[in-house]
């Protein structure tokens, strides 16, 4: 089944796409305790929740093409 196989490094590779187009935090450096966010909460909106649930629906599809490469 080299289409399913396709399918997925192609899933993959978008999903992975997605999460580093998706922002977080000020930069880097904000990952090493550096910044002065500490933490805020802040809603998604407009292009970053659509990224953020195309990324979810991404995962799910790579899982069950995954399954489906695995049970054939």
């Amino acid at each position: 089944m080299p289409i399913l196989t396709i399918a997925e490094i192609v899933v993959a590779v978008t999903i992975i796409v997605f999460i580093l187009l998706q922002q977080r935090g000020t930069a880097l450096g904000a990952a090493f305790g550096g910044g002065d966010g500490g933490g805020a909460y802040a809603t998604r909106r407009g292009l970053q929740q659509k990224l953020y649930w195309a990324t979810i629906v991404l995962t799910a599809a790579f899982i069950i093409l995954a399954l489906v490469d695995l049970v054939i």
